[in-house]
């Protein structure tokens, strides 16, 4: 089994890529299990990954896209492939890697009908019990980048509201309202939490709202029902709204409208990870530049596709270990074997040598 690791290329001219497919220590592994690893040149490094590295794990090292590409029976990315890079897929590759199909463009479609391409998203990957195995880490990540964010958005000098996420005596904390109570925004609870802020998760799933309270009995986190009333409301005083909803294969819902956002006062934050499945605030968008952080109605926006780039060797470590198990699988006993054998695998296709599966349509 061969495998390509390109270099990412950016999504978007002001938005950078600074994750790779697979760290040293995956590749490491899949060399010890007989199959061969092509990187191309520079791939890792701005995740802290040389060429050496990847060369002392058993990777071998090429020069161009197009080979990193034409080597490969496997290619492993972060995001879906460019627009450069469709001319160097080879018909009937698998491609693997968070594909957001939803928000792909025509010309990405019809390029992996035409070749004949299997197409593995990482967000749709799912286990029987429901849990998204690949996503859950990077939520994680994100759910942490939040507070980093958060306060630096805040700041005097980035034209925000000037205050301090967990307050000093005598003068009140921030307060923080986060839309989803899933892995991220339970993560981003207990982040702000620990800082000191005031912090509200609003959800309409009953059993997610009490794992939440549990995992922050103590600490300043209210868990609030989803409704309209209830978002309108919060919105009004949030110094930092945090979008943290995913509904799996589908878009996001709008639920906080541009007459909301209207109502926060100036120099709030927004912090939209919804994103890149279209975004759960009305004047989150992604600017055809791909400039991320941008100002409506004297609100700060953070819309950022990609934002665990951020933290690139952390984010790319975290891909390998939660990816790894089906990788080897698949280098064990080939992949159609192991789809058909594997729940979750299966699951996280799109595209099945160029056919689209109907529910993503």
């Amino acid at each position: 089994m061969n495998f390509g690791i390109p270099k990412e290329l950016p999504p978007f001219k002001e938005t950078p890529e600074l994750r790779v497919g697979l760290s040293p220590m995956g590749v490491k592994e899949l060399v010890l299990y007989g199959a061969k690893v092509y990187i191309e040149s520079k791939a890792g490094e701005r995740a802290g990954f040389s060429d050496e590295h990847y060369k002392k794990a058993g990777g071998i090292i090429v020069y161009s896209k197009e080979e990193a590409y034409r080597r490969a029976d496997i290619v492993l990315k972060v995001r879906r492939p460019q627009q450069e890079e469709y001319s160097f897929i080879k018909e009937g590759q698998i491609i693997m890697g968070f594909v957001h199909l939803l928000t792909a463009g025509k010309e990405f479609i019809q390029t992996i009908k035409e070749k004949k391409v299997t197409l593995v998203g990482y967000e749709i990957i799912q286990k029987d019990d429901g849990r998204l195995p690949i996503v859950i880490p990077m939520s994680e990540i994100a759910g942490k980048l939040s507070v980093q964010l958060a306060a630096r958005l805040l700041e005097s000098s980035h034209g925000g509201r000037g205050i301090l996420l967990g307050g000093i005596p005598g003068i009140p904390p921030a307060e923080v309202v986060i839309l989803g109570g899933g892995t991220l925004g339970c993560n981003s609870a207990k982040s702000f939490a620990g800082i000191g802020a005031n912090v509200y998760v609003l959800d309409i799933n009953r059993d997610k709202m009490e794992e939440l309270a549990c995992h922050t009995r103590g600490t300043r986190v209210t868990t609030i029902f989803a409704s309209r009333y209830s978002i309108e409301k919060l919105v009004k005083f949030a110094d930092v709204l945090i979008g943290a909803v995913l509904v799996r294969g589908k878009r996001t819902p709008i639920l906080v409208t541009k007459e909301m956002v209207k109502t926060m006062r100036s120099g709030t934050v927004i912090i939209d990870f919804d994103i890149d499945q279209g975004g759960s605030i009305e004047t989150a968008k992604i600017s055809p530049s791909g400039k991320f952080i941008y100002t409506i109605d004297n609100v700060i926006h953070f819309c950022m596709p990609n934002a665990t780039t951020l933290v690139a060797r952390t984010a790319t470590h975290a891909i390998t270990s939660s990816i790894f198990k089906y990788l080897r699988m698949i280098t064990q006993s080939g992949f159609e074997q192991t789809v058909r054998g594997n729940s979750d695998l299966n699951r996280g296709i799109y595209a099945e040598k160029g056919k689209i599966r109907k529910e993503f349509l």
